[in-house]
């Protein structure tokens, strides 16, 4: 009988080489000269989807109608009570292993309709489904040749305490069983120990096979949520007031505060995403930031096929561009601002790059070895 599976945890470090996307090959060149941690998101993570649910890298259109604030109980009982769950079904009935599964499949779909949190919590649906076991997903599968009545036949003879002589090959599985759940038991000490420990460590290995280790989403979670907006224009002077600045739509990020968040789970958007963690670092954390904007100012194919809206198009590329910082959150339903169409608030915090054009950025690719726009790439 299948036991409680291990909830599953993804780390999602950024590949410097996605697999056959053209436009994500700009990516490598943005992000490769400066290291800066890869995202890892905790897929069965309550207490950012409760406290905190605007501050998903991506959010959906239902994040806003998740629970805000709550005290600490409450922001806690979902991932407690999968834990026990989990731990306690491991030597429990059928009954309470196929209660866990449901609850652990439910609490994900939650998760997915409240967050684009990537494929994460898809893939950690797929260690709930041995919680189940052949007699009650059946129904799903037909049956040729009598297999699915000799499998509820021996289920049977067990249930009712007749039981068959274990054959060499259930003997040999039943001590690989063994070994490795001790082997599993001895690797886990020090992981229990840092667990205990009040200086915890996250996202660590604590042996060379990395059989058993340590994942975190994040050691704190941000109180607010700030995104950095794209602006263009085609006067001569960036400092004139007169200058018309007009901003870049991504493909699912906020921006225009009218824009419906949109919903891709487990569909991906790998630079809306990195523009999450740039946000609330500086654009010298993230250079990469300003390589998007040498090749907005050329308006480049490859970057323009990554966004949504361009407001150049069809015309001359803008003479600068600049980065703002701004705090968002949700209009709150039935609120003014909601009855016009508005799915967010924003206030401006300050500017989050200067003004930049080609010419003032040709030293600071070369210093970086970027292929500036002005100078086409060389075939290898």
């Amino acid at each position: 009988m299948p036991s409680c599976s291990v909830i599953l945890l993804i780390e999602a470090p950024l590949d410097p080489h996605p697999t056959s996307c053209p436009a994500s090959r700009l990516l490598w060149p943005i992000s490769n000269p400066i290291p800066h941690p890869s995202p890892r998101i905790h897929p069965v993570s309550s207490r950012a989807w409760s406290s905190r649910p605007s501050r998903f890298p991506t959010p959906c259109p239902t994040t806003c109608t998740a629970p805000r604030g709550g005290s600490i109980a409450s922001r806690r009982c979902p991932t407690t009570s999968s834990s026990l769950l989990c731990l306690s079904s491991s030597s429990s009935g059928r009954r309470m292993r196929m209660v866990n599964g449901a609850i652990q499949i439910l609490f994900q779909a939650v998760l997915i309709l409240s967050g684009n949190l990537s494929f994460l919590n898809w893939l950690t649906i797929v260690p709930s489904l041995a919680c189940f076991d052949d007699a009650s997903l059946g129904f799903m599968f037909r049956s040729e040749g009598g297999a699915k009545e000799a499998v509820l036949a021996i289920q049977h003879d067990d249930a009712a305490g007749r039981t068959h002589k274990p054959t060499k090959g259930m003997r040999i599985r039943r001590w690989v069983n063994i070994s490795l759940g001790i082997l599993i038991g001895c690797l886990s000490v020090p992981v229990v120990m840092n667990l205990l420990s009040s200086r915890q460590v996250m996202n660590t290995s604590f042996d060379p096979l990395r059989i058993v280790n340590t994942y975190g989403a994040f050691g704190s979670i941000t109180k607010e949520r700030t995104e950095v907006i794209f602006q263009g224009t085609l006067s001569p002077d960036p400092k004139d007031p007169e200058a018309v600045w007009e901003e870049y739509q991504f493909l699912c990020k906020p921006g225009d505060v009218y824009q419906r968040p949109c919903l891709i789970s487990p569909y991906h958007y790998r630079l809306d995403w990195l523009m999450w963690f740039a946000a609330f670092q500086t654009y010298e954390q993230s250079e990469w930031v300003i390589h998007i904007a040498g090749r907005l100012l050329s308006n480049d194919s490859t970057v323009l096929s990554l966004i949504d809206q361009n407001p150049f198009h069809g015309r001359d590329p803008p003479r600068w561009v600049r980065g703002e910082h701004f705090r968002y959150k949700f209009s709150r339903p039935g609120s003014a601002s909601a009855a016009e169409g508005k799915w967010w608030l924003r206030k401006r915090i300050g500017a989050y790059f200067p003004p930049l054009d080609l010419e003032g950025l040709r030293g600071y690719f070369q210093s970086r070895n970027w292929p500036h726009p002005h100078i086409p790439s060389k075939k290898t």
